[in-house]
């Protein structure tokens, strides 16, 4: 006989919850394997544009962290030839150079204590709806990971390989998980690898379906109280750990030498 049925909603999410921490076990991989899934995760994703487009992840030493190789695409990252890198960009770890562009990463970390993991990028539909210099809009329950989590420069600074880009970007980002750039794409600023790993691909489906809808007609708005209600529920450790596994197993059957 049931026994939930006269349960309230907050008492059920904190069941679900719950009964996730226990079901669920993720894959014990270093910090360099998440990094180097991500990158193919995102490629698989739609997010590849040629060499553009930093993705990085603190390292446990202090002002360093792993970025990938100027020269490889997001589909030639492996564990093995992620940098490791300081403030500067000087290499610490690893061969060849960064892409000079990591410099506003820096500024980012810099601000940003809570932040482990940044991911910028330049995918199709995000970049698309940048050069219309209007705002992200978060309309749809699958998209509320990122209800009131996005900010947006309106003004394009210019190539991020300055410092000025780097003061302008993390002060225009605040407090908030991901920032759409003007004429530029996206950005996700995350505690975990796996959170701005499923972050950055709900960004640019948003942003596909922002334009989708914006051609057909107006877009509306959802209850705020409801919008946050999704934000909380979808965006939690957990479920971001379970579904970068998901995409991390889709990125293994296609790319099998990403943990070399």
């Amino acid at each position: 006989m049931a026994d939930t049925m006269h349960l309230g909603k907050d008492e059920l999410i904190a069941r679900a919850k719950a009964e996730m921490q226990r079901q669920f076990e993720t894959p014990d991989w270093s910090l360099r394997e998440r990094l180097a899934l991500t990158c193919r995760i995102l490629f698989d994703g739609g997010h590849d544009s040629g060499l553009a487009g930093q993705i990085t992840a603190r390292a446990p030493e202090p002002d360093r962290y792993f970025t990938q190789r100027l020269g490889l695409g997001f589909d030639e990252i492996t564990a093995s030839n992620l940098l490791l890198v300081d403030e500067d960009l000087r290499v610490q770890e690893g061969g060849g150079m960064p892409n000079p562009a990591n410099r506003f990463h820096s500024w980012i970390y810099r601000a940003r204590p809570d932040v482990n993991c940044i991911i910028h990028t330049h995918p199709l539909h995000a970049a698309s709806l940048s050069m219309l210099e209007v705002p992200l809009e978060i309309s749809h329950m699958d998209n509320c990971p990122l209800y009131g989590d996005v900010a947006f420069l309106k003004d394009w600074p210019g190539v991020p390989v300055g410092n000025e880009e780097g003061e302008i970007i993390s002060a225009a980002l605040g407090a908030k998980r991901a920032i759409l750039l003007s004429h530029h794409g996206m950005l996700v600023a995350a505690g975990s690898v796996e959170e701005a790993c499923v972050l950055a691909l709900q960004f640019e489906r948003a942003a596909r379906m922002q334009l989708l809808a914006m051609a057909a007609g107006k877009i509306q708005p959802i209850p705020p109280a409801l919008g946050r209600e999704a934000h909380d529920w979808i965006l939690t450790p957990k479920r971001s750990q379970v579904g970068f596994s998901y995409y991390a197993r889709r990125a293994l059957r296609a790319h099998p030498d990403v943990l070399s």
